[in-house]
């Protein structure tokens, strides 16, 4: 019964979670969006203790850039990178076309990981993790 009701309350709160993690704050939504995210998928696996761990590791992967992210926009627009014209919504989770798409490593200064790259999709900034070539972070 109680694991129904947490896949129904994790259901309820990803449409939230998504708006939250285009990061329109920032580090700040990233992280505060990676741990809601983190929190609700561990609590649905594995109880009251899931959640608090899923919500601490939520939070470290949300928080990319950290109070970088005014200045890594900057030095995006710096960069010239080409905008990639996409059809469907740029947010976190989408997954980018294979062909097309220049991934661009983050420089170390700005505190990404540094298996993320970058781009810009739509003329938005976002990291992607280039394996899955999955939006990890809309960078405002």
């Amino acid at each position: 019964m109680f694991k129904k009701l947490a896949l129904v309350a994790a259901i309820a709160v990803m449409p939230a979670t998504a708006v939250l993690a285009q990061n329109p704050q920032g580090a700040t939504g990233g992280a505060a969006a990676g741990a809601t995210s983190g929190a609700v998928g561990g609590a649905i696996v594995g109880g009251p203790v899931g959640a608090v761990v899923g919500g601490v590791g939520g939070a470290v992967v949300g928080a990319i850039i950290g109070d970088q992210t005014p200045r890594f926009r900057t030095y995006v627009v710096e960069q010239r990178v080409p905008s990639y014209t996409y059809g469907e919504p740029v947010a976190v989770g989408t997954v980018l076309p294979r062909e097309g798409v220049v991934y661009r490593e983050v420089p170390r200064e700005y505190g990404a990981a540094s298996e993320y790259r970058y781009t810009v999709v739509n003329n938005r900034v976002v990291l992607v993790e280039p394996q899955t070539r999955r939006i990890v972070q809309v960078i405002e």
